[in-house]
């Protein structure tokens, strides 16, 4: 698909936030131009590129991480070709989803101790399913980089919905789940998908909302980042907004650390140590940065080094077994449903599948 055309953007004065004025993307004739698009094109709008415009519907395409990777399929579309880091998208979560599957192993790193142009070119994509302001912000591109690209191969679209810490962020509008899920089920004209996952994910919510205590009775929950498989220090991560909070706040948990003095990573970079952990002692620990363990594999190693630690045995999450793996970074529509179901499994007793495997398999293979 070469030949693409794009309009030109302005960037904020003094600042890395795009003020879309719009993109074409597509296959478009040699020579050619908007005009040629004809009834075929369509256009789509997310903050912060603005209107994009396609000719056609995108075939190839990139994502910055696995929240889109997982949108696209659940919209029925061949995985992205390449994302941010690969091991942080969790492929494992489709395991218990009949034929639906995605090999980690063949995506393309985008973040290869740093982000190339080339990789970009490699790929070829359509469509780069991320916000362009994560790239600059991140990783030191700058306006000319991003307009290279969408005019070579294609337009960019996304939002960084992911996490509220990005200080280049504060210019637009974040987006929902369900919202940014939305946005790209225009861009892959896939409607009737989306709205089948909006039904079954308001299904999940009803029974969430029957398996919820009273306010006076739902544990509380620390949420930290735990590399490796001794850790000794944590990142502490307070609930916020975000998608990757979104089944603790459905879930309706209170946050351990917020009730106390302790800084969100995303402020201070900061770390917490057992000692304080133990000041604290929250009822259950959510551990992240372990999503590549399975259940097994996570108490064999984390679990095991807090039960034989001379601080850690003494938590009273670790005495009475309330030590998780504490969910993704990044969420789709189907790994949503996996961690919430998890999480609620977790934190309140819940035995019962909250979820239909099979129905998500039909909607991803286009039984709506």
């Amino acid at each position: 698909m070469q030949d693409r055309t794009h309009t030109r953007r302005d960037v904020l004065k003094g600042g890395t936030a795009l003020a879309g004025l719009g993109a074409v993307s597509g296959c478009l004739g040699s020579g050619g131009g908007d005009d040629e698009s004809g009834d075929s094109a369509y256009t789509v709008s997310i903050e912060p590129m603005g209107e994009v415009t396609f000719d056609a519907v995108p075939e190839t395409w990139v994502a910055n991480n696995g929240s889109w990777g997982d949108m696209g399929v659940a919209l029925g579309q061949d995985p992205p070709a390449g994302v941010w880091l690969p091991s942080r998208y969790h492929t494992r979560y489709y395991d218990e989803i009949p034929d639906v599957s995605v090999d980690g192993d063949a995506l393309t790193a985008l973040y290869q101790d740093g982000v190339s142009k080339e990789t970009f070119y490699e790929l070829d994509g359509d469509v780069h399913v991320m916000d362009p302001n994560f790239v600059q912000g991140r990783f030191g591109w700058n306006e000319d980089d991003v307009e290279e690209i969408e005019t070579q191969m294609g337009p960019f679209f996304g939002n960084s919905i992911f996490s509220t810490g990005y200080d280049w962020h504060e210019e637009y509008r974040y987006y929902t789940l369900y919202e940014a899920f939305e946005k790209l089920a225009e861009v892959f004209q896939e409607r009737e998908r989306y709205e089948a996952f909006v039904d079954l994910h308001d299904e999940v919510q009803s029974t969430i909302e029957e398996a919820v205590p009273s306010d006076g009775e739902r544990p509380a929950v620390a949420i930290m980042w735990a590399a490796g498989d001794e850790p000794v220090e944590f990142s502490p991560y307070l609930i916020g907004e975000g998608t990757s909070f979104k089944q603790w706040r459905d879930l309706g948990v209170r946050d351990a650390l917020a009730e106390t003095e302790v800084r969100d990573f995303h402020e201070t970079r900061g770390r917490i140590d057992f000692e304080t952990l133990l000041e604290i002692d929250p009822p259950h620990l959510m551990f992240r940065g372990q999503e590549q363990k399975t259940r097994a594999e996570f108490e064999d190693t984390v679990v095991a080094h807090l039960e034989s630690h001379d601080v850690a045995s003494d938590l009273t999450a670790v005495q009475e077994g309330n030590v998780y793996r504490g969910g993704p970074l990044y969420q789709g529509p189907i790994t949503n449903l996996v961690v919430t179901e998890r999480a609620a499994q977790q934190v309140y007793d819940v035995d019962e599948r909250l979820f239909d495997r099979e129905r998500v398999a039909e909607i991803v293979a286009g039984d709506v």
